[in-house]
């Protein structure tokens, strides 16, 4: 077990992965406080919205992209493929993230700032281990 692990954390391919999500966040970060700086105002509860989806939908184009040229290595010409894979990966995940805050937060009434903090954390682990999941066994396939 103990080689496994150790086999596990020397693997490249998890180091790729952990420093293109770091990447796609600050990408993500950076468009949606972007908007809401410039164009779009955070007092305003529609453009928070449309900057939250606007800026999940520049992290996902970015990570696709990353991930398949630097992680996973594609070769694949089977693009339309992958892309409604991946995307439908990232739909997934976000669902599931969002039971998450939903089971934490709502369901157990856990919602005081530092439960929602450890809820957000719990959430992004989840989804980060199942998007890499995801990706390796639907998307980016050998």
């Amino acid at each position: 077990m103990k080689d496994k692990i150790i086999k596990f954390i020397k693997d490249p391919e998890i180091w790729a992965y952990l420093i293109v999500g770091v990447l796609t966040t600050i990408v993500s970060m950076i468009v949606k406080l972007g908007l809401l700086y410039t164009i779009l105002s955070s007092e305003n509860a529609l453009h928070v919205q449309l900057a939250e989806i606007i800026s999940w939908i520049v992290a996902v184009a970015f990570a696709y992209i990353t991930n398949r040229i630097f992680v996973f290595k594609s070769k694949s010409k089977k693009y339309f493929q992958e892309i409604v894979s991946f995307v439908g990966g990232r739909i997934f995940t976000l669902l599931v993230g969002m039971f998450i805050m939903w089971f934490i937060c709502t369901l157990l009434g856990l919602n005081d700032k530092t439960w929602v903090l450890i809820a957000t954390l719990i959430d992004q682990v989840a989804v980060t281990i199942l998007n890499y999941v995801v990706s390796k066994i639907f998307v980016f396939k050998k």
